[in-house]
């Protein structure tokens, strides 16, 4: 995977793997000082909490550990949750962690946040869970280290954008798992371009396209609920699609190309490819996002049998094109192509969310991958629907994929919960604020 940052032409693997908002007002005075406490204590020690403890889970754990050593900082895994009680267990003889600190169950969460000493949170289950496992970190007055995408539908993201705001107010630090916001290849060639290296940004293309299906795990579970979980990225709720579980990452470059999100989107996609595997999303979608400038982003995800394959960017401006992770291409002048020291930005992701808290440092990217992850999944619905989806309308949405307990108190669900198949959200729900328009172009 960290090979494929810096080419636009190999095949890549998948990344592997509420409480009410009430509680922000209830905790915010216990954690208001929060980061001073910290250094008041001298050396930091960080104490963590990995919530999902699946393939992105405990890769995100190997992760911390890692950055932790390079920052300079004492730091362990002390506590694990995982809907499944073998996967939680796992963390025993991976790290050390207590037989009693390994929780599971849908309430797994709230009993890691509650295990005195915790002062770092990495969010690592399916994304369906994402908006209520964010929302208890925050009111428990966590720093975070969260996956993405962060929500499978608008509900979820208003949940997001709440939790995040609440974030900032308490001076918490939150890193995403965009990591190529923390590529120094990225990095550099973005301010370039912002600054004016190749003009006026006239269009932006960005490619998720793998020459294969897309893993399937098969139906175990004794009910409907535990078949889906354990199968989750074939569940809209569960993964969003892999339009917003995968293509979120070269959706999110364009964001930060543009320093901002798209205002609509129309496209389209099918299942071509996964009709007789169970689950319901697509497998393909090509989509087309307008900023508020009248600026266009071609956005193009598969996960099909095909011989071309990339993961890529690519930015046009009106004095020249780039390849955001290292190369700018004027039209007169000498091209440039970044020189520096290539690091892991999975990571560098954690060196510089620790480094934010050790240094008291604002690092807060809560708000930055809802508008990526909203972003992703306004495409998905413009293709799911055929019609225009505008960003508010995505926002605002009241469309739930989730089960109703999921968006209210995620702990008090249980395996009995099930949840039937909904259908993509067609073109008349009221997602839509007016009947759909062909764009002009």
């Amino acid at each position: 995977m960290k090979n494929n940052i810096e080419t636009n032409t190999s095949p890549v693997s998948r990344r592997h793997f509420i409480k009410n908002s009430s509680l922000f007002a209830a905790s915010a005075a216990a954690v208001a000082s929060f980061p001073n406490i910290l250094h008041a204590q001298g050396k930091l020690e960080l104490k963590a909490a990995v919530i999902g403890f699946g393939g992105r889970g405990t890769g995100a754990a190997g992760n911390f550990l890692n950055a932790a050593k390079v920052v300079g900082v004492d730091a362990k895994i002390v506590t694990v949750a995982d809907i499944f009680p073998e996967a939680a267990n796992k963390a025993q003889g991976a790290h050390g962690v207590p037989a009693d600190k390994c929780f599971s169950g849908f309430d797994g969460y709230m009993k890691a946040l509650e295990v005195p000493g915790v002062n770092y949170v990495i969010l690592a289950t399916p994304p369906g869970f994402r908006p209520a496992h964010f929302t208890a970190a925050v009111a428990a007055g966590k720093n975070i280290f969260v996956e993405k995408p962060v929500c499978v539908d608008g509900p979820g993201a208003r949940m997001m954008y709440a939790a995040a705001a609440a974030s900032k107010s308490k001076g918490l630090k939150i890193a995403a798992g965009t990591q190529r916001r923390h590529h120094p290849g990225y990095i550099e060639t973005i301010k370039r371009i912002q600054d004016g290296a190749i003009g006026d940004v006239t269009a932006l293309r960005a490619y998720w396209l793998n020459n294969g299906p897309i893993w399937h795990r098969g139906d175990k579970g004794s009910t409907d609920l535990e078949r889906q979980i354990r199968n989750w990225y074939h569940y809209i709720w569960l993964s969003a699609d892999h339009i917003a579980e995968q293509h979120v990452h070269n959706i999110d470059i364009c964001n930060w190309v543009m320093n901002g999100h798209p205002v609509k989107a129309w496209g389209m996609g099918s299942r071509q490819q996964l009709g007789n595997t169970s689950g319901e999303i697509w497998d393909n979608f090509g989509v087309e996002f307008e900023y508020a400038n009248g600026v266009r982003m071609h956005s193009y995800c598969g996960q099909i049998k095909r011989e071309f394959a990339s993961v890529s960017e690519a930015v046009v401006g009106s004095k020249g094109t780039s390849n955001p992770v290292g190369s700018i291409k004027p039209k007169s002048g000498e091209a440039w192509r970044y020189q520096g020291v290539n690091v892991d930005p999975y990571q560098r992701e954690h060196e510089d969310l620790i480094n934010a808290i050790a240094q008291d440092k604002p690092l807060n990217e809560g708000q930055q991958v809802t508008d990526s992850t909203l972003t992703a999944l306004m495409g998905r619905e413009a293709a799911y629907g055929g019609g225009v989806v505008e960003w508010d309308d995505m926002k605002d949405s009241t469309f739930a994929y989730g089960p109703e307990q999921l968006y209210k108190d995620a702990s008090k669900m249980t395996w009995g919960a099930f949840r039937t198949l909904r259908p993509p959200m067609p073109s008349q729900h009221d997602i839509f604020a007016s009947p759909p328009q062909v764009p002009t172009v």
